[in-house]
């Protein structure tokens, strides 16, 4: 499924794989950014083509220069651009008159000086769209490919190869990263600097680098996204096989001030960054050293199963230090098993620590270590080991690393994250350098070692998410839309944006929130009457657009149980809603009954984030909300899996499993209330705030008790695309459909979902090598486990992949796929399909790739496209009756082309005397990216 990259990534390789390149601005005047470009490339042994650019110059550094990339006379790859910031919208032009698809923009001078530089902005990617540019930049340092030899930056070194790409949005601390890397001997596949992210931005380089064979880790400084839903499908494909390693700056933002409601003021900006690399996968830490020591480990060692670990040291102060560390950071010292212990007691010391950390003393010498450390690599209850050795008077530190070296490799199997520090400098060097040579990470302090081990179970946590793949509600079970429409048209009609208390229950009743029956009062005597009509006793609450916190303002009676109580605190809540804030639209005071707040208070609440759309707040309720700031952020959609995370991430969660005589509260039920206020936020992207808080969740059941919508009124009258204002589409459960084979037997057409790998495994085991050849254009004995991952998990924005499941004695079964990824306009996809052979013959991939079209005619697709081998005889007349336009192409292969806009026009189907012939196979495949991904699984 890979091949969607060549199109989202389209021209980049002109950027890092040039063969000639131009540089716009070359001089040969030391000290100038010209010079310095012009130097590296010649230094470093760029092996294209070299054609400086200098209006006044000749010549350049003994090289041929030309007035205009226009006057080169070869189409060149890569323009380089260091020139003053209003001459670079005419040399873009040029560029793009003169064929060269790739630019990287040094010159600075844009938006980030105001105005007049973002004009400049604008005007460049006009020219951008006219010829179809791919530019890197403006403001930013350039590009480095080691394996290239290409330096395209003004920087004056050259890192080692390694398999790092990394990405900084900062172009001076990427440089002064890039120097403490070298000096640290760490090598790189590649190294980018975005500058202003007029068009490239982390999205299309996480695409890049995803598919890149040189690059084993993706490592970014972030300031700010730009596309977030770019980057969240870029991330989401590739984090599960290439580890994202993140450090994102203004982590204590003030964005939040003037919100209108808890969710609002709570979310900060940070936080939503945070929800969203964990559903993406990505790994978030804290400083630069991170990023790399995440890198190394994540490339040597298993994830850790869980956060247990077993820590083994000589010395009870580096043990205390780092138990410290780990329980600070929400790890947990593993309990070592009745066994162990049992072992542990038999072969150390009387006064062994007799626990976790396990203290095995200062004399331990490397017989000592070993035995400890298989004991705990046998232990289930052990996630991960860390070792630790201070220098002591009898130790062996080259001995130890050697035992440590040995039983780690002679462990039959072994699936335990292993972690060292052994203190010092000098007297460790050797023991440090065996640990690397047999991929055993070293750190310098137990608390790196701590920091780095729980960010690996945090990864192997985000990885968990991306399986999780959020269903749309059927139609059958989905609340009514239409009353909640008009609730929010009403509102905008009137001006407002804010629901009253009334209107905001009756939305969320909808959505089966169950809530207390609330009538508004405008008078004493309507308060009064409305408190008999419900039956004492009663709770009182200002109704007001202007007062959010109605606590604050003395607008809230608890338990009134009389008339007399109610006419006096109707007028008490009046005259405090008034001192309160004069300027306050009183709307009235509502009434509800007293429900006995028996059970747990919690806040469900969302906003709009203007990046990441809709997100979700969950945590402790009640007036203490902002104090405490218990709380955990989603991004909807969410399914049950995500919904359980996001509750276990709050400390409120411990207290609703029940705590001396409370009793727990219905988890299960607030669940699926967590679910349907999911629902409600994807169904209508119109909600700019809501705030249910408290909801009372109980032994029995949930009550919102109070609630507060924010509308966005602009959206209730626009015509909104399905699932446009979210950032992670949701399982597309419309396109279910049964069909019945030519057999008799009924088939379910349906999306696929993660959980379909191991059906798809068995599918690709009944493929023969003709099917194999005819999808993939060459044998493939079988695929690895990330490659059946990718092919399962797809992100339903970028592509669609329709599988024909078999239910037959309750077994399941996958009989075919038909496949179509998406360009990013979503105008254009490219189509392929494959039948296992037992189930050829029965007409299932003539109807699979029927219903694929009228899948994308329905997305809006306009043209659909493929290539076929020229022998696939049964394929080229499946796509030909399809109605698609065929033709040879000079590589040997047929293309197939499908106008879905103009399907009634004449078909221009290929003629040849072959096209008749039948074979036994039905697949058809597409995509010289695929083809890439095949010869690497079948080497």
């Amino acid at each position: 499924m890979g091949w969607l990259v060549d199109l989202v990534t389209t021209y980049l390789d002109k950027i890092f794989s040039p063969k000639s390149v131009a540089i716009i601005g070359a001089s040969d005047e030391e000290g100038s950014v010209g010079y310095a470009l012009m130097k590296n490339f010649m230094d470093f042994g760029f092996e294209g083509k070299l054609h400086p650019v200098n209006i006044h110059k000749s010549e350049v550094l003994g090289l041929k220069a030309y007035q205009s990339v226009e006057q080169i006379p070869e189409t060149v790859d890569l323009a380089i651009i260091a020139t003053p910031a209003k001459t670079v919208p005419d040399i873009v032009e040029q560029c793009g008159k003169a064929g060269i698809k790739g630019i990287i923009i040094i010159s600075a001078g844009f938006k980030e000086v105001g105005p007049e530089g973002k004009a400049l902005e604008d005007k460049i990617l006009e020219i951008k769209k006219k010829y179809d540019l791919r530019i890197v930049g403006p403001n930013c340092l350039g590009i480095i490919r080691p394996s290239n030899k290409l330096n395209a930056t003004f920087i004056s070194k050259m890192p080692k190869q390694g398999n790092i790409a990394f990405i900084s949005q900062s172009g001076a601390l990427g440089a002064a990263i890039l120097d403490w890397a070298m000096h640290e001997n760490i090598g790189f596949s590649n190294f980018v600097s975005v500058g202003s992210m007029i068009d490239v931005d982390f999205g299309d380089l996480i695409d890049y680098f995803g598919t890149d064979p040189k690059t084993r880790s993706i490592l970014m400084y972030v300031e700010g996204i730009t596309d977030a839903r770019k980057f969240m499908s870029a991330a989401r494909h590739f984090a599960r096989t290439k580890p994202i390693i993140v450090v994102k700056a203004g982590k204590f933002g003030e964005s939040a001030k003037a919100a209108a409601s808890h969710t609002g003021s709570m979310t900060g900006e940070d936080d939503v960054y945070d929800a969203a690399f964990k559903r993406a996968g990505i790994v978030r830490v804290e400083e630069i050293a991170d990023l790399f020591n995440c890198a190394e480990v994540l490339g040597l060692q298993p994830l850790p199963k869980g956060p247990n670990l077993a820590i083994i040291t000589n010395a009870g102060g580096p043990g205390v230090m780092a138990t410290d560390a780990l329980i600070a950071r929400g790890g947990k010292l593993a309990k070592l098993s009745p066994k162990t212990m049992e072992f542990l007691n038999s072969i150390l010391p009387h006064y062994w620590s007799r626990g976790n950390p396990i203290d095995i003393l200062g004399d331990a010498k490397a017989d000592r270590y070993k035995a400890v450390f298989e004991a705990c690599l046998k232990d289930e209850n052990v996630d991960g080991i860390l070792i630790i050795y201070t220098a002591q008077a009898v130790a062996e530190p080259v001995e130890i690393a050697k035992g440590i070296v040995e039983v780690y490799k002679n462990m039959a199997y072994q699936n335990k994250t292993v972690l060292t520090s052994f203190m010092g400098y000098a007297a460790v060097e050797e023991a440090n350098r065996i640990f690397n040579e047999n991929d055993i990470p070293t750190y310098s302090t137990p608390e790196q070692a701590i920091k780095t081990y729980l960010y690996m179970y945090q990864y192997k946590r985000n990885l968990e998410l991306l399986y999780e793949t959020p269903e749309e509600l059927p139609v059958d079970v989905s609340p009514p839309k239409r009353p909640i429409q008009v609730i929010m048209r009403n509102a905008a009609m009137e001006n407002r944006e804010l629901l009253t208390e009334v209107e905001a229950k009756k939305m969320l009743e909808y959505y089966g929130f169950p809530s207390v029956k609330t009538l508004i009062a405008k008078t004493a005597d309507e308060a009064a009457a409305f408190a008999c009509q419900i039956g004492y006793p009663v709770v009182l609450k200002i109704l007001s657009p202007q007062i959010v916190h109605k606590t604050d303002a003395g607008g809230v009676f608890l338990d009134l149980k009389s008339e007399a109580e109610v006419r006096e605190a109707f007028e008490q809540i009046i005259r405090n809603a008034k001192n309160y804030n004069p300027e306050a639209e009183i709307l009235g005071v509502t009434v509800q009954p007293m429900i006995k707040r028996q059970g747990y208070e919690v806040i469900l609440g969302a906003k709009t984030d203007p990046l990441f759309g809709p997100v979700i707040l969950f945590g402790m309720g009640g007036i203490g909300v902002e104090l405490f700031k218990d709380f955990s952020i989603g991004l909807p959609p969410l399914n049950q899996t995500l919904v359980r995370r996001l509750m276990e991430e709050t400390k409120v969660y411990q207290l609703l499993k029940g705590y001396r005589n409370v009793p727990p509260a219905n988890v299960k039920r607030l669940e699926e209330i967590i679910l349907l206020f999911s629902q409600l936020l994807v169904d209508f992207p119109q909600l700019k705030e809501v705030d249910i808080n408290p909801l009372l969740v109980n032994e029995k059941d949930a009550y919102a008790l109070d609630a507060r919508i924010v509308i966005d009124k602009q959206l209730v009258f626009q015509r909104l695309e399905p699932h446009q204002h979210l950032v992670i589409s949701p399982y597309p459960k419309k396109y279910e459909t049964l069909w019945r084979m030519r057999d008799g037997r009924t088939v379910l057409l349906r999306p696929i979902k993660p959980e379909d790998e191991p059906l798809w495994l068995e599918m690709f085991q009944n493929f023969s090598e003709e099917s194999i050849r005819y999808r993939f254009f060459q044998i493939i004995k079988d695929t690895p486990h990330e490659v059946r991952v990718r092919y399962c998990n797809i992100d339903y924005d970028r592509e669609i992949a329709i599988v024909a499941e078999l239910n037959e004695d309750g077994r399941r079964r996958i009989l075919g796929v038909t496949r179509v990824s998406l360009e990013p306009d979503r105008k254009s996809g490219e189509i392929a399909f494959i039948v296992a052979d037992p189930w050829q013959g029965l007409g299932l991939g003539t109807k699979m790739v029927d219903y694929v079209i009228e899948i994308c005619k329905d997305m809006g697709v306009e043209t659909l496209y493929g290539i076929m081998l020229p022998d696939n005889y049964r394929a080229i007349n499946l796509v030909r009756k399809m109605g698609f336009e065929l033709k040879y192409m000079e590589d040997g292969t047929v293309k197939g082309v499908l106008n879905l806009k103009e399907e009634e026009l004449p078909l221009q189907c290929l003629k040849t005397e072959q096209a008749s012939k039948e074979t036994q196979n039905l697949a058809f495949s597409s995509t010289q990216q695929e083809q890439k991904e095949a010869e690497a699984v079948s080497s």
